[in-house]
């Protein structure tokens, strides 16, 4: 029954483990798929006029 226990214990620190590295896969594609978008726009939005100018957007109190 022990050796039961410690399987099943394992088995679940395993499935876990899985769950975290499932999820930081996953965040590391959604990085890299805006670090790719973000380099695809950077010559069309380079092109592009600004809407605003440094002195619009501060707030002055």
């Amino acid at each position: 029954m022990v050796a039961e226990d410690e399987l099943k214990k394992i088995e679940s620190v395993m499935a876990e483990i899985n769950r975290k590295l499932d999820a930081l896969l996953d965040d590391r594609e959604t990085l890299a798929l805006m670090s790719v978008s973000e380099r695809s726009l950077k010559s069309f939005f380079s092109e592009e006029p600004d809407l605003y100018s440094i002195e619009d957007v501060k707030v002055r109190y």
